[in-house]
């Protein structure tokens, strides 16, 4: 006998669900420019958002075991030279392709900006 792998939803649910679709075509843009100028700068702005992202993760998780008192002096020493590097960097970068700290941030809809 094979298993059935079908979930039963009540129509509440399906609204719903058909609402926020709904709404995700309003947030969405009608029309995606191809340019390639433009894709390569927009690929350039999403991967700089997320190293930006994960660099405040990681201070803030660095910052933690600080306080904590889990590092040795000679690692919070290579952890904040590690740090400055990646923000040196990260300002390099944003200057090659024009960006600026506004700019790395994405915009979730209903859920408000990334960062």
């Amino acid at each position: 006998m094979e298993k059935s792998n079908k979930v039963l939803v009540g129509s509440d649910v399906v609204d719903a669900f058909a609402e926020e679709l709904s709404n995700v075509g309003q947030t969405l843009p009608r029309h995606i420019d191809v340019n390639p100028e433009n894709v390569e700068h927009g690929l350039a702005k999403l991967v700089l958002t997320l190293i930006e992202l994960i660099r405040k993760l990681m201070e803030k998780q660095a910052m933690r075991r600080m306080e904590g008192g889990s590092l040795t002096d000679e690692e919070v020493e290579r952890l904040g030279e590690s740090l400055l590097q990646l923000e040196e960097k990260m300002a390099e970068l944003k200057d090659f392709f024009g960006l600026k700290n506004e700019d790395l941030n994405l915009d979730l809809g209903p859920l408000g900006r990334l960062m």
